[in-house]
């Protein structure tokens, strides 16, 4: 079975901590008629620092949707072949040895995709298959598991590399002053995340089986609005209510394995925001410790997108791991409004390198 192995994990050099981005909040939209609610909003959100690409300066700033994306391509070819070579040196794994690379971002745009400027920077195979998936937003990294896993299964020997980036402090826009878009200033954050699936051997998570899961007529709750500027975020406040209708499709995957989700040994969770864990753990009926490691991620990152499944499996790892065969849960929630769930079992090290 196909193992997800150790994440590696990257954040950008410039913090600004929740002080600061209430301040700005305050210094930036005085005359704001609902500005008393969406400075709660943003400290009910725990965050307490974020990570970006840029100094706060220039991320207030808005230079053109041009520039941004050619500073997204910039960024991204400086900063992910580290972390990608990070990964595959946790799995035991070489370039040589990757059959697919997974591509997921929702904050900038790129044709041809990264994927390929990453086969022949960092010498993959000319064979290697590309995936790159740019529209799933923070459902992206579940996903991105769910197509390794896939890839894997109908290609038993295969390795499939899994590359998140998101620079969502590019999607800044000074003119939205909406309440979810005040919010999401103070929510997201920017990271980088790599891990590999392989098909034999490997530490991490034995992953058994996958599904998807449509809340119907929700796609507009959670949207961009493509604009010459840019990505315009759009949130809708209904959003946080919808763990209960996505807790009974976790139910149903892992009742389909066999398995009960209120009782596994580990969960990693796609951190949306505070109320997503809190509900999920009510629907659920999870302890709330059992969603640690999502909670540690949107406390010191915030929301980063579709890395946030992988940055909270890593925590896993940092931990020490799980029991051997230790059931667990892994989801990922975003537009559509859909959820990307994944069950499997913590695997030790037992497999000899491809």
């Amino acid at each position: 079975m196909a193992t997800l192995c150790r994440p590696s994990v990257s954040v950008p050099e410039h913090v600004i901590t929740m002080e600061e981005t209430l301040e700005l909040a305050r210094s930036r939209h005085a005359d704001h008629p609902q500005l008393p609610l969406a400075l709660r909003l943003i400290e009910n959100t725990g965050v307490r620092t974020r990570h970006i690409v840029q100094p706060i300066e220039e991320t207030l700033k808005h230079p053109g949707f041009e520039e941004r994306n050619k500073l997204y391509e910039a960024e991204a070819k400086a900063r992910v072949p580290a972390v990608i070579q990070r990964a595959l040196d946790d799995a035991e794994l070489l370039t040589s040895d990757i059959d697919v690379i997974i591509y997921v971002s929702c904050t900038g745009f790129m044709m041809p995709s990264l994927t390929a400027w990453l086969i022949n920077e960092m010498d993959f195979d000319s064979t290697t298959r590309q995936l790159p998936i740019a529209q799933l937003g923070c459902a992206a990294g579940g996903a991105a598991i769910n197509r390794a896993h896939d890839f894997c299964s109908a290609y038993p020997h295969a390795n499939a590399l899994i590359v998140a980036c998101e620079f969502c402090s590019l999607c800044y826009q000074p003119t939205d002053l909406g309440i979810g878009s005040l919010l999401s200033n103070g929510l997201f954050g920017d990271g980088i995340a790599a891990a590999v699936v392989r098909g034999k051997g490997g530490t991490g998570v034995r992953l058994e089986r996958n599904g998807s899961y449509l809340i119907p007529k929700t796609e507009d709750w959670i949207a961009y609005d493509v604009r010459a500027t840019g990505f315009h975020f759009l949130l809708d406040k209904r959003v946080p209510t919808t763990m209960e209708p996505l807790a009974p499709a976790l139910k149903d995957l892992a009742g389909s394995h066999g398995w009960d989700a209120s009782d596994l040994d580990f969960y990693i969770i796609h951190a949306g925001g505070p109320r997503i864990l809190d509900d999920l753990s009510t629907f659920l009926q999870v302890d709330p410790h059992a969603f640690r490691f999502s909670r540690a991620t949107l406390t010191e990152y915030g929301n980063i997108a579709s890395a946030v499944v992988l940055d909270a499996l890593r925590r896993l790892f940092d931990e020490g791991g799980a029991a051997d065969r230790a059931r667990g849960l892994l989801a990922g929630f975003g537009p559509g409004i859909t959820a990307e769930m994944t069950v499997g079992r913590w695997a030790g090290a037992d497999g000899a390198t491809r």
